[in-house]
C-alpha cells in the first residue's frame, strides 16, 4: 500500500458518517427555521470530522500501548500496531488535527458564544479520554455511551445551538437518531473484538455485559431512528420524512447479521452499520425539504 493509501485507511472512512451526519441534520432543521448558513455548515463540519479523526489517531496509540491491537485483532488494520505509521507520525498527526479543530471552534464559538467553547473543549477531552488517561472509557464499557453523547445528542444540539442560538425539542429529539446508529458502530466492533479485548482486560460493553446483552442493545439502537422519525412527524414535521423507512429491510439485515455472525464475519457489518446512518440522514433530510 502507498504511504497515502495507509493514512487514508488510519482515518477510518467507513466510520466518519458518525461525525458527519449530526451536523447535516442539525443544519437541516436549522435550515428549515431559516436559520441556515453555509459558512457555519462547512466549518462545524470540518471541526467535527477533525475531531473524530483525531480521536482515531489517539485510540491507535492508546490501543497499541494497551495491547489491544494485536496481529490477533479481527478488524481492519491499524497502522501503528503493525509498524507502517510510527507511534510519533501518528501522535502528531492528532495533534494537527486537534490544533486545526480548535482554532475552527474559535471561529464558531465567535459566532455562538462561550457554551461552543465549552462544549469544544469537552468533546476534545473526551476524544483523549477514551483510550488515553488512567481509566480510559472505552476499557471500562463506556464507549457506547460517550459515542451516543457525543456523536449524537452534543453534535446535533451543538451545530443547530451555533445557527438558532437555542437547543429546541426537536433538536434533541432528532439527535438521538444519529446517537443510536453512532453507538452501533461502536457495538459492532466490540461483539467482533470481544475474545481478543477480554485478554487484553478491555472491559467493552460486551466483554462486561456478554454478547448476547451486546446484540440486544445493537437491535434496540438500530429501531430507535425509526421512532425518531414517528416522533418528528407528531411534531409537525413533514410526513414526508417517513421517507426515511426505505431503509428499513437494510436495518433488519444488519440486526440478523448482527446475531448470526462472530469474528471477522461481522466487518460487513461494521460497514453496513455507518452506511445506514448515512442513508437513514439522506432521506430523512430528503423528506424535510419536501
Amino acid at each position: 500500500m502507498t504511504n497515502i493509501s495507509i493514512w487514508f485507511e488510519a482515518l477510518r472512512p467507513k466510520t466518519l458518517p458518525a461525525s458527519i451526519v449530526p451536523v447535516a441534520l442539525g443544519s437541516a432543521i436549522a435550515a428549515i427555521d431559516g436559520k441556515f448558513t453555509w459558512s457555519i455548515f462547512i466549518a462545524t463540519l470540518l471541526c467535527a470530522a477533525l475531531m473524530q479523526i483525531a480521536s482515531n489517531f489517539i485510540n491507535e496509540i492508546y490501543d497499541f500501548r494497551r495491547g489491544a491491537d494485536t496481529p490477533l485483532r479481527l478488524g481492519p488494520r491499524r497502522a501503528v500496531s503493525e509498524g507502517v505509521i510510527s507511534e510519533q507520525n501518528m501522535k502528531f498527526a492528532a495533534l494537527i488535527a486537534i490544533t486545526v479543530a480548535f482554532l475552527i471552534g474559535l471561529y464558531l464559538t465567535s459566532i455562538a458564544g462561550w457554551p461552543i467553547f465549552v462544549v469544544g473543549v469537552i468533546s476534545l477531552a473526551a476524544a483523549w479520554a477514551y483510550t488515553g488517561g488512567k481509566y480510559p472509557l472505552a476499557y471500562i464499557g463506556l464507549g457506547e455511551a460517550m459515542a451516543f453523547i457525543f456523536y449524537g445528542i452534543i453534535a446535533v444540539c451543538g451545530v443547530y445551538y451555533i445557527y438558532t442560538g437555542t437547543v429546541t425539542q426537536s433538536a434533541v429529539m432528532l439527535s438521538l437518531a444519529p446517537a443510536a446508529l453512532s453507538a452501533n458502530i461502536l457495538a459492532v466492533n466490540n461483539i467482533r473484538d470481544i475474545e481478543t479485548d477480554r485478554i487484553a482486560g478491555k472491559r467493552t460493553f460486551a466483554v462486561r455485559f456478554g454478547v448476547i446483552y451486546a446484540r440486544v442493545m445493537y437491535a434496540i439502537f438500530t429501531v430507535i431512528p425509526f421512532i425518531t422519525t414517528i416522533a418528528l412527524v407528531s411534531a409537525g414535521y413533514s410526513k414526508y420524512i417517513m421517507l426515511s423507512f426505505v431503509a428499513i429491510p437494510a436495518a433488519v439485515m444488519l440486526i440478523i447479521g448482527v446475531v448470526r455472525r462472530k469474528g471477522a464475519d461481522l466487518n460487513p457489518i461494521l460497514a453496513g452499520t455507518g452506511a445506514l446512518l448515512a442513508v437513514y440522514a439522506v432521506l430523512l433530510i430528503i423528506g424535510l425539504f419536501v
